[in-house]
Formats: structure tokens, sequence, C-alpha cells
């Protein structure tokens, strides 16, 4: 292998889809987030394997997400989560679902649905219970419920809200203060609706601390891909594993390394390795300058010189290192996790930097 890839675990996969249906009903829906490629994973490879698994929904971000898993053949219902107020002739086209999180968007989206010639559409109603980011606030509820009235072609699918803060114990009072706004609103709104809409709350790290308020559906996040934030849970594992071949090793001395000849070798003579992975893949560049080590032959090498955008480099020196040899940048050891701590960041954003222009390759 003379190329990066992001190998993707089906079994490790299978087993954190599984763990959060063991703590579900078996009548509660269970919706997959594949936004922002799949978290990174992969949005068509992730969202064929879940299609297998037995997911409900999928949730993307934008329009064009969701065009992209129809043109690959995903066959699920797909929730446009980001759909912004003027998106909904390209969404009905790809038979995709919106949310209408404002007065404006469910007036664009109703003039869109009679401008396609539908008798309805499905929607799904955001409401803010508490994020402060987007959908209906406690006193847009009545406009609401009467523009649904007025306007049969909205088919209020589901009725949904987004925890701030539920894997935080400090925040419980104001989780459940947000479950208890977003339920007032569920019923004045499907009191109107003439259906029982689906009505869902939970994210990942709701599912593992407030699972009796599953209701009918759960988002899954950030838990699918093995990464929680619950203190407590390591039952989760991970399900991707970005390597890199060693492409060069050379023996150097009295030389510098990289650009800005930040890697210093002295007198005493060094290994090093080039890996042909850089920034534009993921590898942050405040991993540099020996501020991390990876795993080579068992052996930690610490980076030296800067991460350039295609390439890095590790003192191999002691590795027993050679061309070809496999190194992970995250997955196992170390942990995407790791990864994130040294930066200062989250496991998300780890993930969400792999472009895709490393490959993805199922593995079991």
């Amino acid at each position: 292998m003379q190329h990066s890839t992001l190998q993707i675990s089906r079994s490790n996969l299978l087993h954190n889809f599984s763990f959060f249906r063991s703590k579900l009903s078996i009548s509660t829906k269970l919706l997959v987030l594949v936004k922002a490629n799949g978290y990174g994973h992969g949005d068509t490879e992730i969202s064929r394997l879940v299609e297998e698994f037995g997911a409900d929904y999928l949730g993307v971000a934008f329009p064009i997400e969701g065009e992209k898993l129809r043109k690959a053949g995903i066959k699920l219902p797909i929730i446009i989560l980001t759909p912004g107020i003027d998106n909904f002739d390209e969404i009905i086209s790809h038979d995709l679902e919106p949310s209408i999180i404002s007065p404006e968007s469910a007036i664009s989206f109703a003039n869109a649905v009679k401008k396609a010639g539908k008798s309805s559409w499905p929607a799904h109603i955001k409401i803010d219970s508490g994020m402060s980011r987007v959908g209906f606030v406690r006193e847009e509820i009545q406009w609401l419920t009467d523009f649904l009235s007025e306007n049969s072609q909205i088919e209020v699918k589901s009725v949904f809200s987004h925890l701030s803060s539920a894997e935080h114990e400090m925040h419980d009072q104001f989780t459940l203060d947000q479950i208890n706004l977003f339920s007032e609103a569920y019923d004045q709104i499907s009191s109107v609706t003439g259906t029982k809409p689906i009505k869902h709350i939970l994210n990942s790290s709701g599912i593992e601390r407030f699972s009796q308020y599953q209701f009918d559906m759960v988002r899954l996040g950030i838990g699918i891909y093995g990464s929680t934030y619950v203190e407590g849970n390591d039952l989760l594992k991970p399900v991707a594993s970005l390597v890199s071949p060693i492409v060069h090793i050379k023996k150097i001395k009295g030389a510098s390394v990289g650009y800005g000849r930040h890697g210093q070798v002295g007198s005493e003579e060094r290994e090093i390795a080039t890996l042909p992975i850089g920034y534009a893949d993921g590898v942050n560049r405040h991993l540099g300058r020996g501020n991390f080590s990876f795993m080579v032959n068992g052996k930690p090498a610490p980076t030296i010189g800067n991460i350039c955008m295609d390439m890095f480099m590790l003192d191999v020196t002691g590795c027993n290192a050679k061309t070809g040899d496999t190194v992970t940048i995250f997955g196992e050891n170390p942990t995407a996790l790791e990864i994130a701590q040294k930066l200062g960041t989250i496991t998300y954003e780890v993930f969400t930097s792999v472009p895709a222009r490393i490959i993805r390759k199922i593995t079991e």
C-alpha cells in the first residue's frame, strides 16, 4: 500500500449501532447522522452500512449532501437539517425531506410544494428549546399552528429539537427544561396536524443518559462513530483508522528537516521517515515539530519539522522502520480522542478534517 487510507470497520460500526439500539424500545426509530461526509468517515459508505443494519432515517445538513446519497442509490428517507429558506424546489425534486426552522421557511416551503404540483410533502418542524441556534421559539408556535391549519400541503412528518448539553451532568436541569419545553410545543403542533408526527429530541449523549425520553425516534451522530463525551462509557469502538505508509527513509546528521528548518538534527545520525499525508489530509500542523509521536513498529516516533501540505516526517531512529511500514494517524493507538485532546479540540473536528481525497475502505 503506497497511499493513505481511512479504514472503516464494518464490525465496529455494527457494534456501536447495536449498543445504542439496545438502549431503545423496539418501536423507537433510529436516525443516523451522515452529514459532513459521514462525520468524515464517508457518507455513502456509512449510509449503505446502516441501511443494511436497519436504520430508519438518515440525517444530513445540506441539500447537496442528500442529493449525493440519492445518486448513490440510498433509499432511506433523508432529513435535511439545514435546508436554508430557498432550497425547497431542489429538496423536493430529489425526494428529500426538509426541516422547517422559521416562519419564513414555512412560507417558502408551502409555496414550493404548490409549485411542484404536489398535494403534500413531508417536512420536519424544528423547535428551539434552548440551543438558541435555529428553530421555532415558544412565541412562534401559535403562528405555526395557524399556518399549518391553513396549509395542508405541509405534511408534518416529525417535530424535533436538539439538546445542547446532554453529556454534562451539571446541566441536567437545563436538559430537562429543554425536553419539557419541546414536549409542550409538540403537543400544540400535533393537536392541529390530524396525525401523530414522529417526536424526537435525543442525540447520542441523550440516548446514553436520558433514554426515558426517547419518544418515537432518536438521532445517533458521533456515538455510532465510536466517540462519546459521556463519562464512564468505554464500550464504544473506533470505526475509522487513518493509516499511511512510510514511503521514504533517509539517514541524516548536521542537517535540517522541513519548511523553515524547524527540524534540526545535530552531529548524531538520525533516521527520518516521510509519510504521504499532511495537513491537507487532516494531520493538524500543531502536531509537528515534535509535539506528537506516532507508533512505528511498537515504538513512539516523534514528528520532526513542520507538517507539510501532503507529507510529514517522523524521527524513526531505533524503530527498525522500513519503507512500506504502516503508521496509524488515529484509530486504536493513538485514538482520535488523544489527538483531539492534544489539539485542544473535539473528536468531531479530527474526523471531519479528513478530506475526500483520502480513500475510504470498508474492512471487516
